[in-house]
């Protein structure tokens, strides 16, 4: 089963990341790398082109996951598995501290 969300730098589309067949993606959006300016949405992250594909959370993205007693709360209000990172992405960082969010996609498509 895939996983997706829309990534947003200071309210811009950024790219999309997602988790498939084991592995998570992160794709910059081609027309945020043709605006003037644009920063990447983490130094380990560089713009560029072609997806970041590895077989573990990105580390930017999982640091944006909450810790401690917050992610106590999510755990078990909504049941998610704590390692199920992507899930915890999807939920808890569409307002998160910094001026990165993650939407989830699928979340979107059914409203």
């Amino acid at each position: 089963m895939s996983k997706r969300g829309k990534v947003f730098v200071d309210n811009d589309f950024a790219g999309i990341i997602e988790q498939r067949e084991g592995a998570f993606i992160f794709t910059y959006d081609d027309a945020y790398l043709r605006k003037k300016g644009v920063k990447p949405i983490s130094l380990t992250l560089p713009l560029r082109l072609e997806a970041y594909e590895q077989k573990t959370m990105f580390a930017f993205f999982d640091g944006l996951i909450p810790e401690g007693w917050l992610l106590n709360i999510i755990e078990n209000n909504w049941k998610i598995d704590p390692r199920d990172r992507m899930s915890l992405l999807l939920l808890a960082c569409r307002d998160c501290i910094g001026n990165v969010m993650v939407i989830n996609d699928q979340a979107e498509e059914n409203q």
